[in-house]
């Protein structure tokens, strides 16, 4: 097999990478939503500020383990 930086680094398919972000994105979602709804005592407001969040949090999650994945800083041997 020859080794890409995809595989030398982590071994982490993206696949791997999107279903981590989804499932972190769900729990931040949940997270987001209830804590501007306490804070404003508003459905519109807490649901318009959830969906934007969604939005650009998710890239930034996938883009930020993607460049991680490339960087072999503070991996130790093989898996």
């Amino acid at each position: 097999m020859v080794e890409t930086p995809d595989t030398i680094c982590s071994r982490e398919t993206w696949n791997r990478s999107l279903i981590k972000a989804a499932t972190y994105r769900v729990i931040i979602t949940v997270l987001n939503f209830a804590m501007v709804l306490v804070l404003t005592g508003r459905f519109d407001i807490a649901a318009g500020f959830t969906i934007v969040s969604v939005v650009y949090t998710s890239a930034a999650y996938i883009v930020h383990e993607r460049i991680w994945a490339r960087i072999s800083w503070g991996l130790t041997g093989p898996p």
